[in-house]
C-alpha cells in the first residue's frame, strides 16, 4: 500500500571505517549493535581506541546491553535507557566536537533519522554520516494535517496518535524532521477505514 518510487527514501549504504578520522562516534540499538561489531572487525585497533559507541537499549535487559557493550571492547561503550536519551548524549558530544569527528548510526530508521537530525543541527552533511539499517522497519510517522508525530509505526494504514486521522504512510521522506509523511486515506469517504496491513514489521 505504501507509495514507492519517491527520491526522498532514505538509502543507508552501510558501515565502513574511516581511518583518518581524528574520532568516531557511534549511535546503535540492540539489533544495529551487531553492524558495530562488523565495523570494528574490519578495523585496526587504533581505531577503537578513538571510537566512543552509544548504546540505545530500550527493551533490552541489563545483562544483554552489558554483554553486547563487553563485544564492541576496546572502543568506549555508553549505554543509554532509549533512544532520547542517546540522542541527548549525542547532542552534549557534538557541542563540544572538533574537526575530524566521524558520526556513525546503525540499527532502525527512527534511531538513524534522528542521529542525522543531530548531525545536521551541528552542521554536519547527512551525506558524510555513515548509516546502515539493522532490525524493525517501523517508521516514525508525520500526519500532514496535524502535524503530530506517531512513533513506532509498523502498520499501513495508520491511526495518528494525535488527531485520530486514518493515515496511509507515504515513502515520502523528511530529512529535517525524521520521519515519513502520513496522509488521511479516507478523506473522500470518512466511514471507510481499510483494514491496517504490518507492512514495517
Amino acid at each position: 500500500m505504501a507509495v514507492s518510487g519517491i527520491k526522498s527514501r532514505p538509502v543507508y549504504p552501510g558501515l565502513s571505517p574511516d581511518p583518518n578520522a581524528r574520532s568516531n562516534v557511534v549511535v546503535c540499538d540492540v539489533a544495529g549493535a551487531e553492524a558495530v561489531v562488523e565495523l570494528l572487525t574490519r578495523a585496526d585497533g587504533a581505531f577503537a581506541r578513538r571510537t566512543s559507541i552509544i548504546l540505545s537499549a530500550d527493551g533490552a535487559g541489563s545483562e544483554q546491553a552489558q554483554a553486547l557493550a563487553k563485544r564492541l571492547e576496546p572502543a568506549g561503550v555508553e549505554i543509554a535507557s532509549g533512544l532520547p536519551a542517546a540522542i541527548s548524549h549525542l547532542n552534549a558530544i557534538l557541542d563540544q566536537a572538533s574537526m575530524g569527528l566521524r558520526l556513525y548510526a546503525a540499527g532502525s530508521e527512527p534511531l538513524i533519522g534522528s542521529v542525522v537530525q543531530a548531525g545536521l543541527d551541528h552542521f554536519i552533511d547527512h551525506l558524510s554520516i555513515r548509516t546502515e539499517h539493522r532490525g524493525s522497519l517501523k517508521r516514525r510517522v508525520q500526519c500532514v494535517h496535524c502535524k503530530g508525530m506517531t512513533e513506532d509505526v509498523t502498520t499501513n494504514p495508520v491511526t495518528c496518535s494525535h488527531c485520530g486521522l486514518l493515515l496511509l504512510v507515504r515513502d515520502h521522506y523528511s530529512r529535517r524532521l525524521a520521519a515519513f509523511q502520513g496522509v488521511c486515506i479516507n478523506a473522500e469517504s470518512p466511514g471507510e477505514r481499510p483494514e491496517p496491513n504490518v507492512e514495517f514489521p
